[in-house]
């Protein structure tokens, strides 16, 4: 029996400032492959060449990564700023509708950094262009020089809902994660649980009320060093179950897929 199929939403580069490439963080697909008992699939990112339909049929489950260009403020009603910063509309086009869709089905989508801010606009909410600008919140940004031990270190807590799904995953109130992101939350779209916050009251972990699938998301960066580190593990442990049970339940037939 083959292992379930986990779709990793990739990003657009270019090679050398040449040479055009979809691509995925090899952490990325360690943390689903080692973690989450996964086959780890990096999905190029452009509706011309992917159908979410299509995706969906493929894929038992989506981690959606973080990435340098932003959601472009056009899908939440906002007109573009210089502090918005780069997009990338082609990615917006297929994580944004296969969010919603995973939602209805029941499939299991986890997001991070990027992809945890994606979650929260394609179920109709709202961010900001620059956390670190509002009054009394801090940097959250990548450190822009170090090692990558260095930028990926655990710099801040982050304190869940008692009793909620974050705190009964960690069995703790709070846990310590890293941060490397410059946009966040600025309203919570319709069924979106804030249910972690950083010190500054930043967002740092949601859910999606009601949905019959896993939908625990992130702001902070849980790959790095996934198989080790005492908050990233159970957190892609628990996204494995969901996705072999979506896939278990999908060989039984696509009713009982659909209500998994």
């Amino acid at each position: 029996m083959h292992r379930p199929v986990v779709g990793i939403i990739g990003n657009s580069y270019l090679i050398n400032d040449q040479y055009p490439a979809h691509a995925g963080g090899s952490m990325n697909s360690e943390a689903v492959a080692e973690v989450s008992g996964c086959l780890p699939m990096v999905i190029p990112s452009d509706p011309r060449l992917v159908d979410v339909a299509e995706l969906l049929e493929v894929c038992d489950g989506f981690l959606l990564t973080g990435g340098r260009p932003n959601v472009h403020p056009e899908e939440y009603g906002e007109p573009e700023t210089p502090a918005h910063g780069a997009f990338d509309r082609a990615r917006d086009a297929v994580a944004l509708p296969l969010v919603r869709a995973c939602v209805e089905r029941g499939q299991p989508v986890m997001g991070v950094c990027r992809g945890f801010q994606e979650v929260n606009v394609a179920m109709g909410g709202t961010l900001y262009p620059e956390i670190r600008d509002l009054p009394g919140r801090m940097n959250h940004r990548m450190p822009p020089d170090g090692t990558l031990e260095e930028k990926f270190a655990l710099r801040h807590k982050v304190r869940f809902s008692d009793g909620g799904p974050f705190h009964r995953l960690m069995g703790a109130p709070e846990v310590m994660t890293n941060t490397l992101h410059g946009q966040g939350i600025k309203t919570p779209g319709a069924r979106i649980v804030i249910d972690g916050w950083a010190p500054d009251d930043t967002p740092e972990a949601l859910f999606v009320r009601d949905a019959p699938g896993f939908t625990l998301s992130v702001q902070w960066h849980p790959e790095w060093n996934a198989a080790q580190d005492p908050v990233s593990r159970p957190l892609f442990a628990a996204f494995g179950d969901a996705v072999r049970d979506f896939a278990r339940a999908r060989r039984r037939g696509p009713a009982r897929a659909l209500s998994a």
